[in-house]
């Protein structure tokens, strides 16, 4: 029994550390084909390419359907070469006319801006001339400033305590005599309306108000109801902002400017978009034309961008509001 288990035993099978020959011996016969179909195609029978060239021709039913080149697949000295294709410029062109097309655009849109602003100056020049002219009437021209900036047209109220007495919201009837030679002409233009409120810039509490804000708030709401209840101007024009003390008209450090910032602004908000009105800014101030007037001529005049600082009889106000 023993004799027989041992025959029937099957050795080990020893690794074979050969079995990269197999794969180098495929790659090599690889290559050897790779360099064989080379050769092949390099020496290509001219009669019969020339044929397939011919039917693939006549095939398109176009001879110059395919391209011209040599007669064999390599050149060959003697052959001619394949024509240059020239260079596509149409993507070229459609950019260069695609950028010129968007500056084009862009100068139009500026120019446009331009006109715009021009024409928007003239309109706010006009309507100042017309303001001063009907104040000058009621000999009132020195109780206001006049100015046209990115907002539109901005009249100031400013004339000491003639229009606000010192730390109250209440018009006196020099005030609103000024108010009421503005209203009829603000009445019969189709802008919007702000009145911004203002006190000087001496930072004490007002005695009748808790502080600056209440006081320059309700004298804005003061002269805003005036010219809505008084002198007919729509509510839905009409509105109001409060400044306090922190946008003076002039710089606080000079003499007089506690009277000249303590004021009601009435703005003539201008319709124009934001870059637009940037550019009537620019072009009022540029004007040599702005206008002041004389009251005696009742005419405008040439002058800056205000008219002339409030002057009057009174006294210069103290460490009031």
């Amino acid at each position: 029994m023993t004799g027989r288990r041992s025959r029937h035993h099957e050795e080990e099978e020893h690794e074979n550390h050969e079995r990269w020959l197999v794969t180098y011996a495929d790659m090599v016969t690889l290559l050897m084909v790779l360099f064989i179909v080379m050769f092949a195609m390099s020496q290509v029978d001219e009669r019969k390419f020339m044929a397939l060239k011919n039917g693939l021709a006549a095939g398109f039913a176009n001879s110059h359907s395919v391209l011209p080149g040599s007669q064999t697949l390599l050149e060959e000295v003697g052959t001619r070469p394949i024509a240059p294709i020239a260079p596509d410029h149409r993507v070229e062109k459609l950019a260069n006319q695609t950028t010129g097309s968007l500056d084009s655009s862009a100068q139009a849109t500026e120019a446009q801006h331009r006109t715009q602003a021009e024409e928007e100056a003239k309109r706010l020049r006009k309507l100042q001339a017309k303001l001063l002219r009907a104040l000058a009437k009621k000999g009132l021209a020195d109780d206001v400033r006049t100015a046209i900036d990115n907002r539109g047209l901005v009249v100031s109220l400013v004339s000491q305590h003639v229009v606000f007495r010192a730390d109250e919201a209440v018009l006196t009837p020099r005030g609103e005599r000024v108010v009421d030679a503005l209203g009829p002409v603000l009445r019969a233009v189709t802008q919007d309306l702000e009145i911004d409120g203002h006190t000087n810039q001496i930072k004490v509490k007002p005695k009748n108000y808790a502080t600056d804000w209440d006081l320059s708030a309700a004298r804005a709401v003061t002269v805003l109801r005036r010219l809505n209840e008084q002198l007919g101007i729509p509510a839905g024009r009409l509105s109001a902002a409060a400044y306090g003390h922190t946008r003076p008209l002039v710089d606080p450090s000079e003499a007089g400017s506690q009277a000249v910032n303590k004021r009601v602004d009435i703005v003539v908000l201008s319709a124009s978009d934001e870059q637009t009105r940037e550019l009537v800014a620019q072009f009022a101030n540029q004007d040599p034309s702005s206008v002041t007037v004389d009251p005696a001529s009742e005419t405008a005049t040439g002058s800056g961008a205000q008219s002339a600082a409030a002057t009057g009889p009174q006294a210069q106000e103290g460490p009031t509001s």
